[in-house]
């Protein structure tokens, strides 16, 4: 089974708290109140438990569970030290060295370095294992504390001990505000160009529009979208990127928890051009319903493997101590009106890769032309009549 990398990057990136997210943030509209039982409860471990408690600790082991009665694999809790770091994730930019993590016995798995980061300078690679921080070890130390030892104001050095084939190697680098590259173009052949999209939240929609365009005036006369790995982000930059794709009609349905429903549509003005939509088991939420409007207007055909079905969205709530809730208050349909929760989308091409290719693929290491699923993406174009 393929290692499900993206969630668990969320160290010292600090990807969201929950990943593939439509999201909103606010203030609730309701007090926010643990109720009596729960205080009862707190103030009970508090002042008998025998080794002493931490009323932070207890109300957000509460908040988590309360959350997770819901049943809802897409609602979330984020403790007051993490919600900073979910607002960078959102906007596109944090401070930090640029690198994405996968806890490890022997530490953090580096598997995804960001190009021209301050680890990416200094000389750290994917599959690297970070054993210490500034001479402290962080060998069985969970994600989130190696995190605080990483971060730091910027312009201030972090010293990065990391082991390479069985050798430790030491790396000092200046932490710097990390921009998430949201959209890259580049030419394949015969005309053919690529969009990675990372994710659909802050800039989305400029940095893949700018990326079109340049292809565009590269003579780019076919377009390979790739959402693989990417966990969603904002309604908005996904609806206005489709607009400027697709003709006049519906692209996006919402149902409220109020009962009400609204529908996003385009104008008239599209890019008519074949296209291709790269999918994986780690296209969420927006990636899911961007690849599944093309292909319903029948705009572009999907390659890749099986995604993972969400359509839930969820608002952002502020509670009263700076920590936050994310809660699903709505759904979400196709144009066409189809629900994808729990069944997500099955390519037209099914193309699956063994875990090795996987992992190249998220890192960013692996060259596009020795990529089966983008090999297959340019034989589809070239033997397929898109749209």
């Amino acid at each position: 089974m393929k290692k499900i990398l993206l969630p668990l990057s969320y160290g010292l990136v600090i990807i969201a708290t929950v990943l593939g997210t439509l999201t909103f943030v606010q203030k609730p509209d309701v007090q926010s109140s643990s109720g009596y039982k729960l205080q009862e409860l707190e103030n009970l471990l508090l002042d008998r438990f025998v080794d002493g408690a931490d009323s932070t600790q207890l109300q957000d082991a509460a908040a988590h569970a309360m959350v997770g009665a819901l049943g809802d694999r897409w609602s979330y809790y984020i403790p007051k030290d993490q919600y900073a770091a979910y607002l960078e994730n959102k906007n596109n930019s944090y401070v930090g060295i640029g690198v994405t993590i996968e806890q490890k016995e022997q530490g953090y798995l580096v598997v995804k370095v960001s190009q021209d980061g301050p680890a990416d300078i200094a000389g750290i690679l994917p599959e690297d294992v970070i054993v210490a921080v500034d001479g402290q070890s962080v060998v069985g130390m969970p994600v989130e504390e190696g995190r605080e030892l990483v971060r730091g104001p910027e312009d201030t050095q972090v010293s990065i001990t990391v082991l390479r084939d069985g050798q430790e190697l030491s790396f000092t680098m200046t932490r710097r505000t990390v921009a998430t590259v949201v959209a890259t173009g580049v030419m394949l052949e015969d005309g053919i160009g690529l969009v990675t999209i990372s994710n659909f939240n802050a800039n989305c929609y400029n940095a893949t529009m700018h990326a079109i365009e340049e292809l565009l005036k590269e003579g780019a006369t076919a377009l390979i979208f790739d959402v693989r790995f990417n966990g969603g982000g904002y309604k908005k930059e996904m609806v206005n990127i489709l607009d400027d794709l697709l003709p006049e009609g519906v692209l996006f349905r919402s149902e409220y928890y109020t009962g009400d429903s609204s529908v996003d549509k385009s104008d008239a003005d599209c890019l008519e051009i074949p296209m291709v939509v790269l999918i994986n088991d780690q296209s969420i939420s927006a990636a899911e319903f961007f690849a599944a409007a093309l292909r319903e207007y029948d705009w572009a055909i999907l390659v890749g493997e099986q995604t993972i079905g969400k359509g839930h969205y969820q608002e952002a709530y502020l509670l009263s101590d700076g920590s936050a809730v994310g809660v699903s208050t709505g759904r979400y349909t196709t144009p066409n009106g189809v629900d994808l929760e729990g069944v997500g989308l099955t390519p037209d091409i099914i193309v699956e890769v063994d875990e090795e290719t996987y992992a190249k693929i998220y890192a960013g290491t692996l060259d596009p032309m020795e990529d089966p699923q983008i090999l297959a993406a340019i034989n589809a174009l070239k033997t397929t009549k898109i749209p």
